[in-house]
């Protein structure tokens, strides 16, 4: 019997809720053997690594699993302001264990996945809602770009503004969740880069080459498109010149196909941006900075509960999950983990 163990409905070599907090804290930012330094140094506690990682996944699942919950088409009116979302994909180190022999560290393969991290904020606004997957496919990348929309303001009656570096699922995406209410403008540095390759073989002057692009650039500005097919139409290569070495081709081919997403004259005239380094940046910072660091390799399921613990932060629901939390036992929690999700125990 131990009075003081039911009396305080503790269990022993378990760990609060307050500790949790703090472990999950440190481990979202840090690689674990660096948060259980930091949780001596300024706590005073010696936990075991393999303690902490344990704690700080079950969280992250928890955090995973809350994130999946499906968001309706919204029926009432939003923001009267247009939204601007931006998608894009990042990869990420994995690692598959071998299922042969007892140590399966023996046979792993090591591999890359992409990891499509999507925003969305009003215009003027400085606080992005941000989502984002591993696994799922692009479907689940449209779902996630709803929800940050819809969280951002848009409803019934609310305009997207979505632009990003063209790739088709993007471009399909958009198209598939917000239908006529979403506009796609592709990246101006990604059209750039096009233009650039070009200009190489138009004006093999650097000098001349530089105004030659300057030229085209304020023509896109201005709405001019037909204007810079001209100036690539007279100098495509020849059709026996593959399109590895026929860089002007390429470039008129790649404007004249995308003609209706190229609109940069109106998005400037509304104040609404033309590339996409919002989300090239929260790349960095939401994704790569705990899941690329040197060394580290990830199981696909740790990767995504981890991306989904530092998206839960980055949003400003860290302190409504622990709250929750709380609300779900009247007592403390120190079993090491949070309760089991829906999923889990449906």
């Amino acid at each position: 019997m131990r009075p003081f163990v039911l009396g305080a409905k503790v269990s022993p070599l378990g760990c609060s809720r307050p500790l949790q907090r703090a472990i999950v804290d440190f481990a979202a930012d840090q690689p674990f053997a660096q948060a259980r330094a930091k949780l001596e140094e300024h706590y005073g506690f010696a936990i075991g690594e393999s303690t902490i990682q344990r704690i700080t996944f079950a969280h992250a699942e928890a955090m995973y699993e809350a994130g999946r919950e499906e968001t309706e088409f919204p029926q009432t009116p939003g923001l009267s302001t247009p939204i601007i979302v931006e998608t894009d994909g990042g990869m990420v180190p994995i690692v598959e264990p071998s299922c042969e022999g007892k140590d399966k560290r023996k046979g792993k393969t090591l591999s890359w996945r992409e990891a499509k991290l999507s925003l969305a904020h009003a215009q003027g606004s400085r606080t992005p809602v941000y989502a984002g997957s591993i696994e799922g496919g692009v479907e689940e990348a449209g779902r996630q770009l709803l929800s940050c929309a819809v969280r951002a303001g848009f409803g019934a009656n609310s305009r997207v503004h979505a632009v990003g570096d063209g790739a088709p699922w993007i471009v399909g995406q958009v198209e598939a969740q917000f239908g006529d209410q979403g506009r796609y403008l592709i990246d101006f540095y990604h059209v750039c880069e096009y233009l650039a390759a070009a200009s190489e073989a138009i004006a093999p002057d650097a000098a001349r080459r530089g105004v030659w692009m300057e030229t085209q650039k304020d023509a896109l500005k201005s709405g001019l498109l037909d204007a810079v097919l001209r100036a690539l139409s007279g100098r495509c290569e020849p059709p026996e010149v593959d399109d590895e070495h026929a860089s002007v081709r390429t470039c008129h081919r790649y404007l004249s196909a995308r003609a209706d997403r190229l609109n940069y004259r109106q998005a400037l005239a509304e104040g609404l941006p033309i590339g996409s380094g919002e989300i090239e940046s929260a790349h960095r910072y939401v994704a790569q900075q705990r899941l690329k660091r040197p060394g580290a390799w990830w199981r696909v399921e740790h990767a995504e509960f981890m991306l989904a613990l530092r998206i839960n932060r980055i949003n400003g629901d860290w302190d409504a999950y622990w709250k929750a939390l709380a609300l779900q036992r009247a007592a403390a929690a120190n079993d090491n983990s949070p309760n089991k999700s829906r999923r889990r125990t449906a």
